[in-house]
């Protein structure tokens, strides 16, 4: 067996080990804070704090994840670490403001983020941020950025960091399915003994719709693998030369399930029968097509993988993965909907 077909058996491995363990402990109640932080004495003596949420972890690790695997496939293309990772602070820079941007303006809620919105604004953005680096260090540094190649790589990033991301919905009990009672009869047939319960009155599913305790279709996990496997395949097209199908197979493939999931959800998300994203999903393929066909002919030479694997054995580069991960946890682990009461004592009170 070649090292790609390895690479991606052991990632997907890894992501399914991890699923399987998520999908059925991270429904519980004691799986939405990781902690409270005291931040203001009350006159009673108490402490109000802020939350610190898994929601916040997961989605630190699932960029983390996303980050890592568009370094290597970048790496494996000989692209300098330096390109890519100014790349992806510029995408970065616009995406995170636009999850809670775009929130707002489709569900008129301040304190919640949309992967669907920023994920938007980074198709939108892409392609004209990669074309204008291209053209800087083709004439700057005589190094042409590959566009085709780079795209495909962001999209493949993408899946599988959104996969594993919606373990944070998971945790939080946002992004939620409808209830199985509520179902079509083949609906309650397929998700019979596959469902998520949600426990506590803090996850989002709670407050919103009260229907914590209550079986729903486990969305957000159906979700994590089809975005999961769609990643890998794409993964493995890339290292094989298939960039073009790799960038279009990819974002069709997520796209299409993202149209076809909101169906199957609860949780609001706008008005009228067919949500703002169900429609940016839609624009993205339709955007996505004709940028392919474009760029298809600007791929450079097949991708070494050993090449990008060893790009990550960097201290700086290890460092910039740590402050990425601190970073978006403390962004989007600090709950903006919780609070928590603290009381202090000494053991044996």
């Amino acid at each position: 067996m070649m090292l790609d077909e390895i690479f991606i058996l052991l990632l997907g491995l890894a992501m399914a080990c991890t699923f399987r363990w998520a999908f059925r402990t991270l429904p519980q109640e004691q799986w939405q804070m990781i902690g409270s932080i005291p931040v203001r004495r009350l006159p009673d003596g108490a402490w109000l704090g802020w939350n610190l949420t898994w929601y916040g972890f997961f989605n630190a690790a699932s960029v983390l994840l996303a980050t890592s695997l568009f370094l290597i496939l970048m790496g494996s293309l000989s692209v300098p670490t330096g390109i890519s990772v100014f790349l992806l602070f510029i995408l970065l820079s616009a995406c995170l403001p636009a999850a809670r941007l775009m929130a707002y303006l489709i569900e008129r809620k301040r304190n919640t983020f949309t992967v669907g919105g920023a994920f938007f604004v980074g198709v939108l953005l892409a392609p004209w941020i990669v074309w204008s680096a291209n053209k800087i260090t083709a004439s700057q540094f005589g190094f042409g950025l590959p566009v085709m190649q780079t795209l495909a790589a962001l999209a493949i990033a993408y899946a599988l960091g959104e996969g594993a991301g919606r373990l944070a919905c998971i945790s939080f009990g946002c992004c939620y399915g409808k209830p199985l009672v509520d179902c079509s009869p083949w609906i309650q047939w397929l998700f019979s003994k596959n469902y998520f319960i949600f426990t506590g009155k803090t996850k989002k599913i709670a407050y919103a719709h009260q229907l914590d305790g209550i079986k729903v279709i486990p969305i957000q996990a159906v979700t994590a693998v089809i975005f999961s496997l769609t990643g890998l395949a794409g993964c493995y097209l890339f290292l094989k030369g298939f960039s073009f199908l790799a960038f279009t197979g990819t974002l069709f493939g997520t796209q299409v399930w993202r149209i076809l999931s909101e169906t199957l959800r609860a949780d609001y998300r706008g008005n009228g029968r067919i949500s703002a994203y169900q429609l940016m999903a839609a624009a993205a393929i339709l955007y996505a097509a004709p940028i392919g066909y474009a760029f298809q002919a600007s791929a450079s030479k097949p991708p070494i993988l050993i090449s990008g694997l060893k790009s990550l054995w960097d201290p700086a580069l290890i460092l910039f993965f740590l402050a990425v991960w601190f970073a978006i946890l403390i962004y989007l682990g600090k709950s903006k909907m919780t609070a928590a009461i603290i009381h202090f004592g000494t053991e044996g009170e």
